[in-house]
């Protein structure tokens, strides 16, 4: 999990307007006035007006998450894959660099691409998006990061729970059975990942959903690499999938079919699938509740940490645990497909 020191808990209280529009103009370009705040949580993200230029994507990094280097490592992956002509919205380089500094706050600028959301039922997209994918993996194979994190049971599930756990997150009357009921999932996953075997760990985007998917009439582009992580491959397809098993099985068919086109794919990572489902659920819960401190988030989810919403998780939790037992099976049925 990450550092919850040094003012975590307020650590945008000081970015107000006046001090973006003053980071901005520090590397050298002239701001029009206009400010306007994007949807973001982890970060803050503004669109700023440019004198005489097209306005431009101010992110601000949260404070104690990534460390500069695990930063550039980011920055450096984003301009390794524009130089393999892979449409990925990179960093700009401004005074010979990527990553600034202004009072205290890490910033990075990027040009505005606009698009419309990936249609996960549109079977053409999807098949694009396999070849899209396949050419990534193949620049991000070539290297590992050495600062950023390593997607495993550990990482996104055994910490994540205990962080919960620790800071008393759980109702009281759910703490047992939620215990329980993780303890058996990270067990199904652990079993699951001696399934797949020998993993190949390849630099990823980490957090390939449709939404950081933007499509326009040339093709998709990528958003939004702050997740990237070194993984297994299916981690940047899995998300892709959704509907009944017939619907998932022609999905990873149509995605793979285009994978391969670029990239090797080791298909005794399909048994990861519902395992990374599952440490998804897990991982998401302790990321609100670590940032739960910050105003904004009670703000924006307002149902989070209530016994509600304990409640159904463990209800889904429950529900993964099922998919896990049930999956053998249908993933030799669906290995079969491919």
């Amino acid at each position: 999990m990450t550092d919850t020191s040094n003012n975590s808990n307020t650590p945008y209280a000081n970015l107000n307007p006046h001090l973006i529009l003053d980071a901005i103009e520090n590397t050298g370009l002239l701001c029009s006035g206009s400010l306007l705040a994007l949807n973001s949580y982890e970060n803050r993200v503004y669109q700023v007006g440019i004198e005489n230029e097209a306005p431009l994507i101010a992110k601000f990094y949260r404070p104690n998450r990534w460390s500069n280097e695990a930063i550039l490592e980011e920055h450096q992956f984003a301009h390794e894959l524009m130089q393999h002509e892979i449409p990925v919205v990179a960093p700009m380089i401004i005074k010979e660099k990527t990553l600034h500094d202004f009072k205290n706050f890490r910033y990075a600028l990027f040009p505005r691409r606009g698009g419309r959301p990936l249609e996960l039922d549109n079977l053409d997209q999807l098949a694009w998006m396999g070849r899209f994918i396949g050419r990534l993996h193949a620049v991000g194979a070539c290297q590992s990061f050495k600062n950023r994190s390593r997607l495993d049971a550990k990482t996104h599930g055994r910490d994540p729970f205990h962080f919960l756990i620790k800071h008393n997150f759980i109702p009281d009357f759910l703490k047992e059975k939620y215990i329980e009921t993780v303890t058996l999932l990270l067990n199904l996953i652990d079993e699951a990942f001696l399934k797949a075997g020998v993993l190949d760990y390849i630099r990823l985007h980490g957090d390939c959903h449709a939404g950081n998917v933007l499509w326009n009439e040339v093709g998709p582009h990528i958003v939004d690499l702050d997740d990237s992580i070194m993984g297994p491959a299916i981690q940047d397809i899995w998300m892709l999938l959704s509907g009944d098993r017939q619907q998932v099985n022609l999905q990873l068919s149509l995605i793979l079919e285009g994978y391969r086109e670029f990239h090797d794919f080791n298909v005794r990572e399909i048994y990861l699938i519902e395992a990374l489902r599952a440490l998804r659920l897990i991982q998401y819960s302790a990321w609100l509740a670590n940032r739960w401190n910050d105003p904004a988030f009670p703000l924006a989810f307002p149902w989070f940490n209530t016994a509600h919403y304990w409640q159904e998780q463990l209800q889904d939790l429950n529900d993964q645990i099922n998919s896990l037992m049930s999956a053998e099976n249908e993933m030799i049925n669906t290995l079969n497909c491919l």
